[in-house]
């Protein structure tokens, strides 16, 4: 039996993450000042050459910049750069998140209506074992939401169209970062279980398979539409609790 080595995360890392998840849940806003490096060495309980580290790494990630005499800041979301890491697509706030699921009915209602005309048994077997993965992980958010992807992606390949496939994979990461949020809520929800985001997807599959063009758009389109109520129904209930959830 092989078994995976475990290696022991450095201090800085540890803080990097602590830093980036105060980022994820709008602890800290886009734009803010952090504190200084004596300050955060204090709030961790670790020296400052750890902190150092730890910024630097947030830097590399483009998630901070460091502006010379004033401090570090938390970098503005940039929707004009195209290309995006999971790390910065952590600071969308909801008028980007807005903008993605905009460009996701643009592209994927499409693509769905396309699939369903061109999809080969190949790419339905892409789609099949997407979903298979999706079911065993049903209630597992990590493993889940990444079969999730695999699945919209399956549906894009389908189309045969290189381009909107590229397309697709310039936004992948910001599409995971919301689906991550999308899943987490609607699987701590009451009105929504996992089975019923897994039966949305298998319709959805059925229409591109049975090659029901009209079906597979329309819906692809429902269950976009219920990614954005639900991002926007939690989004508005937390602003009235005053929680800062400015960033997903």
């Amino acid at each position: 039996m092989e078994y995976k080595q475990i290696k022991p995360r450095k201090l800085y890392e540890e803080v990097a993450e602590a830093l980036l998840d105060m980022i994820k849940k709008g602890e800290i806003k886009p734009g803010e000042k952090l504190e200084s490096v004596h300050q955060l060495a204090e709030n961790f309980q670790v020296g400052r050459a750890a902190i150092r580290e730890a910024l630097s790494a947030l830097r590399a990630m483009g998630i901070v910049e460091m502006k010379q005499g004033e401090g570090t800041f938390v970098k503005e979301f940039d929707p004009m750069s195209f290309t995006f890491s999971l790390s910065t697509a952590a600071l969308m706030n909801m008028k980007d998140i807005e903008h993605l699921l905009e460009v996701r009915k643009i592209l994927e209602v499409g693509a769905a209506f396309t699939a369903a005309a061109k999809r080969t048994e190949q790419n339905l077997h892409d789609m099949k074992a997407a979903l298979d993965e999706m079911l065993i992980h049903i209630n597992d958010e990590e493993l889940g939401e990444k079969a999730d992807w695999k699945f919209h992606k399956a549906i894009a390949a389908a189309t045969q169209n290189p381009i909107l496939l590229s397309l697709m994979n310039n936004v992948a990461d910001m599409i995971v970062e919301t689906m991550r949020e999308t899943r987490k809520i609607w699987l701590y929800s009451e009105q929504v279980t996992a089975e019923r985001i897994f039966q949305e997807h298998k319709a959805i599959f059925t229409a591109i398979e049975q090659q029901n063009a009209e079906e597979a758009q329309h819906l692809m389109l429902a269950h976009l539409t219920n990614v954005e109520k639900v991002l926007k129904k939690h989004h508005k209930a937390h602003i009235k609790t005053g929680a800062k959830t400015e960033s997903f």
